[in-house]
């Protein structure tokens, strides 16, 4: 049965009507809060097809000490979006199992989105109630939802781009290096402690915490809970009520290993960040930070950086309101070197089009649909950590995307993946159009081809829904990239060794104190590069972002994976 294509008509009907949440945050009563604690909650409306789940977006004021310097009173909140049956409890103690999961690198936590749906629905199935709690990290305070909460792509370009008012507020402009000090000291260790802090707020007894909770997290997430489940937090490691592996009942790692190493994640950072040289060691890196030498948000000058990760929502407010609608977002967005790299880089066959420029994206007939998909697909966009398989390119000849590696080469790195990478051939031509995944393989696909005769893709290779990825980009709160990830969090991973971290491990038996679910995409970061004493569930044909975005029926109708044993899981952590 296909679900997708007899929700169609109703989807549209009520995503053009979908209000993101409450127009203001409303305080609630705390319930299992902390007394005293300052506390929000509002109610997140959806267009989900996934029916049976209820969520909300909680904010927790968790003042930085004073000597983090000065910094948005909104930075003195933690924020997480909460998924939970509708038909549950109200209450976050009374759940079965409480999923708190950590983001990966330059992601927040409206990524978790359709993840979190399938697995509280999928639990329900299974006769447990339990809830997910999506993280944001602390640096996504600075971001402003603004311009994509209006529902309009051309209003939210104006607001970003051209500076015009949206509900009577102008955009104050991206953050620049200058007015982020405060994150200089943002690292691994106020990470972690932002978590135990976040859920000794909400859930106080941490007998409650040590039964109910599982912690767990994608991509870098896997490594910030192995430093969660290693810390200490009262400052005396012979008391352990308060150490890191006490709060969870078990851990969950989805395309990455609870650890405390960036090891299984080569290709997760793209070599051209801003990532500070390793020779300057801990203590340089840290000076660096702090005197503002050294940028204190990772960027690139490519796709990376907020400028440009605001398309990506942008992108997906169009496919959104009307996914088969030829798009002109492209000429829409005025000229910027960020923007415009950033579209001859995504939208070159090969280098000598990269060079010249032509033809250019803007040359090419696309719908709304297959705008995004060519920003987040994976036989499109060349970056392994940002790809979905979400279906493929449809209304027209295609030919292979050799830029910047060629496919089938030998030489292709990891940082790229490992699909072959296509594009549109006629500038000024038909219009193209977005195979969904669940329509791959059908009797009037094309089946497009490589120059070598290899196939683009097949239906088993095609896992996410590109309206529920728009959705999850343009119709959650808190956003589905991370705008300012703070350097210091991964620096301070990458000196690893160093006393300075090193003293963080406080508990190392953490690691293994608790059982482990470890779910890894079939062709992701860590295909075939994990242990097997780990027993890793591999959810075939799934990328790094799928494990996050995947539909929660798949198009061989099988029932999607992650999702399914994260459900078990939490039924009986083993």
């Amino acid at each position: 049965m296909n679900l997708s294509r007899s929700r169609e008509k109703t989807w549209r009907t009520a995503a053009a009507a979908v209000l993101l949440s409450a127009a203001a945050l409303t305080a609630v009563t705390p319930g299992e809060a902390r007394a005293g604690t300052e506390r929000t909650e509002t109610p997140v409306a959806s267009t989900s097809p996934v029916a049976g789940v209820t969520e909300s977006l909680v904010r927790v004021k968790v003042p930085l000490p004073a000597s983090a310097g000065a910094r948005p009173a909104a930075c003195d909140w933690l924020s997480y979006l909460r998924y939970r049956a509708s038909d549950g409890p109200a209450a976050s103690a009374d759940a079965d199992r409480i999923l708190v999961a950590q983001p990966g690198i330059l992601e927040g936590a409206g990524a978790f989105d359709s993840v979190a749906r399938n697995t509280v629905a999928r639990a329900a199935e299974q006769g447990s109630h339990i809830e997910f709690w999506a993280l944001d990290r602390r640096s996504n305070c600075l971001e402003d939802r603004t311009g994509i909460a209006s529902g309009d792509q051309h209003a939210a370009v104006d607001y970003y781009y051209r500076g015009k008012q949206v509900q009577g507020r102008t955009f104050a402009g991206y953050v620049t290096n200058d007015r982020l000090g405060w994150m200089a000291r943002l690292g691994i260790e106020q990470t972690v402690r932002d978590q135990y802090d976040l859920l000794a707020a909400e859930l106080p007894d941490q007998r409650l915490r040590k039964q109910k909770v599982l912690c767990g997290g994608h991509s870098l997430g896997g490594v910030i809970t192995g430093y969660f489940a290693a810390a200490d937090f009262d400052g005396d490691r012979t008391t352990k009520a308060d150490a890191g592996f006490n709060q969870c009942a078990g851990y969950f790692a989805l395309d990455t290993t609870v650890s405390t190493s960036l090891a299984d994640l080569s290709g997760s950072i793209p070599d051209d960040t801003n990532l500070p040289d390793l020779g300057l060691g801990y203590l340089g890196t840290q000076a660096g930070l702090d005197t503002g030498v050294l940028p204190r948000s990772l960027s690139a000058p490519v796709l990376l950086n907020p400028e440009t990760m605001t398309l990506l929502a942008i992108a997906g407010m169009g496919a959104v309101a009307d996914p088969d609608r030829e798009a002109d977002l492209p000429d829409y967005l005025p000229a910027g070197v960020n923007i415009d790299a950033t579209n001859r880089f995504l939208f070159s066959k090969d280098t000598a089009t990269f060079l010249s420029g032509s033809p250019s994206v803007k040359d090419f007939r696309l719908t709304n649909a297959a705008v995004l998909g060519a920003l987040m697909d994976d036989q499109s966009v060349p970056l392994a950590f940002l790809q979905s398989s979400v279906g493929f390119f449809d209304g027209g000849p295609v030919v292979d995307k050799n830029f910047p590696a060629a496919n089938g080469s030998e030489e292709q790195p990891g940082l790229f993946g490992t699909e072959y990478k296509a594009i549109p051939d006629r500038p000024d031509g038909p219009l193209y159009t977005w195979r969904n995944y669940d329509r791959v393989g059908d009797a009037d696909d094309p089946g497009y081809r490589s120059a070598d005769g290899t196939p683009f893709t097949g239906a088993g290779k095609e896992v996410t829904d590109i309206r529920e990825l728009a959705r999850s980009l343009a119709q959650q709160p808190l956003d589905f990239t991370e705008q300012y990830f703070p350097t210091k969090l991964v620096s301070d991973i990458q000196f690893a060794t160093s006393p300075q971290v090193k003293r963080l491990v406080v508990h190392p038996e953490g690691l293994t104190a608790n059982p482990t679910l470890t779910v890894l995409a079939g062709d992701g970061l860590l295909a075939g590069r994990v242990p097997p004493e780990l027993n890793a569930v591999i959810a075939d044909g799934y990328q790094h972002l799928d494990v996050l975005t995947a539909a929660p029926e798949q198009n061989d109708g099988r029932p999607e994976p992650v999702s399914t044993h994260l459900g078990r899981f939490a039924r009986n952590p083993v």
